[in-house]
């Protein structure tokens, strides 16, 4: 008899859910939440790799009543526009498989993140979410905030999509106009702002899988991003370190927390924290498998992924505390100076020879009108390493960066009324 699993919205990473499950014996079933997947996403969207797909209309009871009809082993998320769906789902079509239904909120808004782990007593940013700039002023007097650093983004997106920072006693109220009312990269119109304090210290990417309320680590990652004008968050270097590693031992401990206090149960998470001098501080947890190629990455380095853990817990019930390093490995972001017309991609036509080159994807070619840089959406490639030998891991990438700092963009010239 054959088996189904559910997932809801197959998109990005989400696209290699059904080649994992099929090796399986597993057939995947698509639901979509949208009628057609956002630009973000469209080019990840295979129907040819399902013979069943559901479009949901607005009419859960009755979708739920056709899923049910599988019978499936799981109903899951394949990416970020499909948690809120899947959480409203898994309950009614495969119950007790999921997460804490009550908390659903807190594992797609920023906001809703933050007061539960205010509920929970979790040291967190300072922080407040409104459409009101008045309101907001009068918070930044009220905390001594005004005259310090601070960060400007969506309540409901991701990738670095529309933040900001504020240098301090710099006006905020251009970036809120900026965010506020926009429909950001996930086709949601952002109907308030997120203000917070700004972190000073790392960033880590800890990936993690749950089995009816345990965390297993499945990979950590450290981030290094830098900051271009009033943008943060822009990639430069996205590197795997070790379960044991000092760094590991600081977040993981305080991640385990925020789960709990986020309701996850069963399934991917992915938490992005900023170790400071006080602690570890929350960012933000996504209840779906990260994207971006990093469940590629993550299998280079330590032989697993989000992907891998689904299908072993959900069809083999399978569970995993850690995971292992089995070799250093980093993928390289590179960006554009500016926006424009890149004038001499074939810098990067070697970066092959490199004694640690694992793989290479650019975006854009010598002719191409580029973007800004931003967030992961307007990088122009990466480059992965990997080896056993962090050091000669570590002195490519400087040459990568080396090659980065020679890129010629022609500034985009706008026309002028005359």
């Amino acid at each position: 008899m054959q088996s189904y699993a559910v997932v809801v919205d197959p998109l990005g990473t989400g696209q290699e859910y059904p080649a994992a499950f099929g090796e399986a014996g597993v057939e995947v079933v698509a639901v979509m939440s949208l009628p057609e997947p956002i630009k973000l996403y469209a080019a990840s969207w295979h129907p040819e790799n399902f013979r069943h797909i559901h479009m949901f209309d607005g009419d859960l009871p009755a979708l739920a009543r056709t899923l049910r009809g599988y019978d499936p082993i799981c109903l899951i998320p394949g990416s970020e526009t499909g948690v809120e769906l899947a959480d409203a789902l898994v309950e009614l079509v495969v119950p007790g498989t999921g997460h804490v239904p009550e908390l659903a909120a807190a594992r797609r808004d920023k906001w809703a993140m933050a007061r539960a782990a205010r509920s929970a007593g979790i040291p967190r940013l300072q922080q407040i979410c409104s459409d009101d700039p008045a309101e907001i002023d009068a918070w930044l007097r009220e905390t001594g905030l005004r005259e310090r650093r601070l960060v400007l983004k969506p309540p409901k997106s991701a990738a670095t999509d529309n933040v900001h920072i504020v240098a301090p006693g710099q006006d905020w109220r251009p970036f809120f106009d900026q965010i506020y009312g926009q429909v950001n990269e996930f086709a949601i119109r952002n109907d308030a702002v997120l203000v917070q304090e700004f972190a000073e210290g790392t960033e880590y990417l800890i990936d993690s899988y749950s089995v009816d309320g345990r965390h297993g680590l499945v990979d950590v990652c450290r981030y290094t991003k830098v900051q271009r004008g009033d943008r943060i968050g822009i990639y430069d270097l996205v590197d795997f370190i070790e379960p044991d590693h000092a760094e590991t031992l600081a977040a993981w401990p305080y991640v385990r927390q925020v789960l709990d206090a986020v309701g996850i149960l069963n399934g991917c998470a992915h938490t992005e924290v900023i170790l400071t001098a006080d602690g570890p501080r929350l960012l933000e947890v996504g209840a779906r498998p990260a994207g971006g190629g990093h469940q590629m990455i993550s299998k280079l380095a330590t032989g697993d992924n989000h992907i891998l853990r689904t299908v072993a817990h959900r069809v083999r019930g399978e569970f995993r505390d850690s995971y292992e390093l089995i070799q250093h490995v980093c993928s390289v972001v590179i960006t554009a100076p500016h926006a424009g017309t890149w004038r001499n991609q074939e810098i990067f036509a070697d970066v092959e020879s490199l004694d640690t080159f694992w793989m290479k994807n650019f975006y854009y070619g010598t002719g191409d009108l580029v973007p800004a840089p931003a967030g992961l959406s307007s990088m122009l490639g990466w480059v992965v390493l990997a080896t056993p030998d962090k050091a000669a891991m570590d002195a490519d990438y400087r040459r990568i960066k080396e090659l980065e700092r020679r890129i010629q963009v022609d500034p985009v010239q706008l026309a002028t009324t005359p």
